[in-house]
């Protein structure tokens, strides 16, 4: 039998490790694969014949938001599974499992089939499988807690963030890498080849060395790692039992409902916020390849390297989380917090701000790119710091203050619906390059136009969040 309540110690709970483990292996398997989902399909999807069949750029980059938002709406129904029938524990198993399986449609497509069909099936499965257990996996953190060592729960959920972007960091440099790096000389596909080359076959200069099967297979491969890891840890997780029918009388009773309203109140905000974030695998990934992207030399130990349109963002926004992170939470915070007092919301709030900063930036980037010019990748890389400043004010605050902020009951109900903000986020902005494509196929918002009706709508929702936010009174639900 599982233990079902947390172990009381002041210390970390030992189901820990095994769960951050699990996250950074989860973490490179999803951003590994979304990193080169865009790139693929526009430059790469062909039918096991060879012939091209690839997407047009507006149509790929509303279909990656749509496959986003489906991964963020599952949580919903993962949460719901959790809760009222078969655990945190069995659900995380069982749909990594499934998850597991659309990694193998991906790395098999272009082999028999229509391509495009074995593309849409694995991204629903992973969608399933990532969304089903993305509230699980969080909410799963804090079960692990006690009131003795709860004072570790900011620390721990920091960390946890840290392993999400870890992951994301190795796998958006390597997974773009393995689906375009050609066999150039002086290239570091070229230094490289040598050691693969019993693995992929000959390859002619100027040719992709490895392609979508490896790009979409280590992927794949890591899922099965992490879902291994994971139930290495069973003996040392706290099991929550689920409640059965009861815990249907019990979310959707009368004061569970006030909670979850007055959450979506504050979380309809964050909605906003995801449109935006998520278009850097999208919308900056395209103005990327307009880029002068050789780094400078001035930049330490990568100066004079050419990145990837894919690798730009994929890279330097986790890589800036793994900075920030410690840096907020030893400096940043402790220092403004002598001067000022510092809210969850307060801070969400003045997050939106920096968005709409980081927004502004590459909107003026691509005024230059309009212009027949191809500024710095540099100035992008500056944009993403700006975003990720930002992201670490909504993104991580919001997190925690799910969690707090939900009774023992809704725990994962209440992840899932920061979860579908993500979703919502992402279908908002998926709806709108849908939308705004013209009969011809033609974008109605083009060029620089875009990026400024983003910039302006995040300006207007923070200005909002001001008024929403001051009548929103916080409540500890810890347990």
């Amino acid at each position: 039998m599982f233990r079902s309540t947390p172990i009381i110690t002041s210390r970390l709970p030992p189901g820990i490790p095994f769960i951050i483990g699990n996250e950074v292996a989860e973490r490179f398997s999803f951003y590994g694969m979304r990193s080169v989902l865009l790139a693929y399909m526009t430059l790469y999807l062909t039918q096991p014949d060879g012939e091209l069949a690839v997407f047009g750029a507006k149509s790929a980059e509303a279909w990656v938001h749509l496959f986003v938002g489906s991964a963020y709406f599952f949580p919903i129904i993962g949460g719901l599974i959790a809760d009222a029938f078969w655990g945190k524990y069995k659900t995380i198993i069982i749909l990594s499992l499934c998850y597991c399986a659309g990694h193998a449609c991906l790395a098999f497509m272009g082999i028999w089939g229509d391509t495009k069909l074995w593309l849409l099936l694995g991204l629903l499965l992973i969608a399933i499988g990532s969304g089903g257990i993305k509230p699980c996996v969080s909410s799963h953190v804090g079960d692990q807690f006690c009131d003795k060592n709860k004072h570790l729960i900011t620390k721990v959920f920091g960390w946890f963030y840290f392993s999400i972007n870890l992951g994301a960091f190795v796998s958006g440099l390597l997974t773009p890498f393995l689906l375009e790096a050609r066999r150039a000389e002086g290239s570091l596909g070229e230094w490289l080849y040598p050691y693969f080359s019993w693995i992929v076959g000959p390859k002619e200069m100027g040719e992709v060395i490895f392609g979508h099967h490896y790009a979409f297979g280590l992927p794949g491969a890591l899922m099965a790692i992490a879902t291994v890891i994971f139930w290495l840890g069973r003996n040392d997780f706290t099991h929550i039992p689920p409640r059965g029918i009861s815990w249907f009388r019990e979310t959707f009773s009368q004061e569970n409902v006030r909670v979850l309203l007055r959450l979506s109140i504050i979380f309809s905000f964050v909605i906003l916020f995801w449109a935006l974030f998520d278009q850097i695998g999208t919308l900056w990934q395209v103005q990327a390849r307009n880029l002068d992207r050789i780094i400078p030399e001035w930049v330490p130990w990568v100066g004079g390297m050419e990145m990837l349109a894919s690798q730009v963002s994929a890279v330097w926004n986790p890589l800036f989380i793994l900075l920030l992170i410690p840096c907020f939470s030893s400096i940043v915070y402790p220092s403004c917090g002598k001067y000022f007092t510092i809210t969850p919301l307060g801070k969400m709030r003045f997050g939106l701000w920096v968005m709409g900063g980081s927004f502004a930036l590459v909107s003026w980037v691509q005024m230059k790119i309009d212009a027949g010019l191809h500024p710095s990748v540099m100035w992008q890389v500056l944009a993403c710091f700006i975003l990720t400043v930002s992201e670490i004010l909504v993104s991580i605050t919001c997190l925690e203050f799910a969690y707090t902020q939900a009774p023992k009951s809704l725990k994962s109900v209440v992840m899932a619906l920061f979860l579908l903000t993500v979703s919502l986020g992402n279908y908002l902005a998926s709806g709108v390059k849908f939308l705004l494509v013209d009969q011809n196929g033609n974008f109605l918002l083009s060029g620089a136009s875009e990026f400024w009706f983003w910039t302006i709508l995040v300006c207007i929702s923070a200005s909002l969040f001001k008024i929403v936010a001051a009548r929103y009174k916080t409540v500890d639900h810890f347990h």
